[in-house]
């Protein structure tokens, strides 16, 4: 047996399948009291007594601008008229 095949069957053995699908844990596949959440950071502590202490630091801050003379408004309908795209519409015509 040439030593080409040899080395290149050893090298098959060897190579790892991805199996990155069965390392994804979640609730269905680990044991009944795992909990893994939605992703989100904690912004506090358990207590020894089962409490939880809210630590002011870990709250998220959100930083809004100033808009009292902000020409629009915030709210959009749901049934809005496109005005914009009707006249677009007829100067392509």
């Amino acid at each position: 047996m040439p030593l080409g095949l040899i080395l290149s069957s050893i090298g098959r053995s060897m190579r790892r399948k991805r199996t990155s699908s069965l390392n994804i844990l979640s609730s269905k596949r680990a044991p009944r009291d795992y909990y893994k959440g939605k992703n989100c950071k904690p912004t506090g502590f358990h207590t020894r007594k089962g409490g939880y202490v809210m630590v002011d630091a870990k709250l998220p801050r959100f930083v809004v601008p100033d808009l009292t003379d902000f020409k629009l408004k915030p709210y959009v309908s749901q049934c809005a008229r496109d005005e914009l795209g009707a006249s677009s519409a007829e100067n392509k015509n």
